[in-house]
């Protein structure tokens, strides 16, 4: 066992995990924070993605030890509350949500982009998603919502 701190939106925790802990297993099943799903296990769909310390992982691929003193953005931690971030609104409003289960991870990896790049291009916005698989959707829409997103963000809609 390690003793671990980390920040996970913006709420301290201090934690003794083992050391074969995955990062998604702490915060699915010692965190309650269910937001974050897992999809292939092998790091390649992107399903269980969260933002570290400014960069998205793939928790999957994470230990639970490797993230000590690490800040860390979850899907729960994106809306303020129950107002919704402006990512997850345009996500809505282009039909880029279908099951669901790719959602989380697409909105963090956006919300990763947007918060370096406040107008990426559309090659941007496509390399900034390529670690996420959606099986559903087609990748056009969550294009449209995160070029959506940026410009609420820019404040030039509402």
């Amino acid at each position: 066992m390690k003793k671990i701190s980390l920040i996970i939106n913006n709420k301290k925790y201090t934690l003794d995990v083992s050391y074969d802990l995955r990062l998604i297993d702490l915060l699915r099943d010692k965190l309650n924070l269910t937001g974050t799903k897992e999809g292939c296990g092998e790091g390649e769909c992107g399903a269980c993605t969260v933002i570290m310390n400014g960069r998205t992982v793939n928790s999957c691929l994470v230990l639970a030890h490797q993230a000590d003193g690490s800040n860390i953005t979850t899907i729960e931690g994106v809306a303020d509350g129950e107002k919704l971030h402006p990512i997850q609104e345009a996500f809505l409003e282009k039909g880029a949500v279908q099951c669901g289960f790719c959602t989380p991870g697409m909105v963090l990896s956006a919300k990763a982009l947007l918060d370096k790049n406040h107008n990426p291009s559309r090659e941007e916005i496509r390399e900034g998603v390529s670690g996420n698989l959606c099986r559903c959707t087609g990748y056009n829409k969550i294009v449209e919502a995160v070029e959506l997103a940026a410009e609420k963000m820019r404040g030039e809609q509402k």
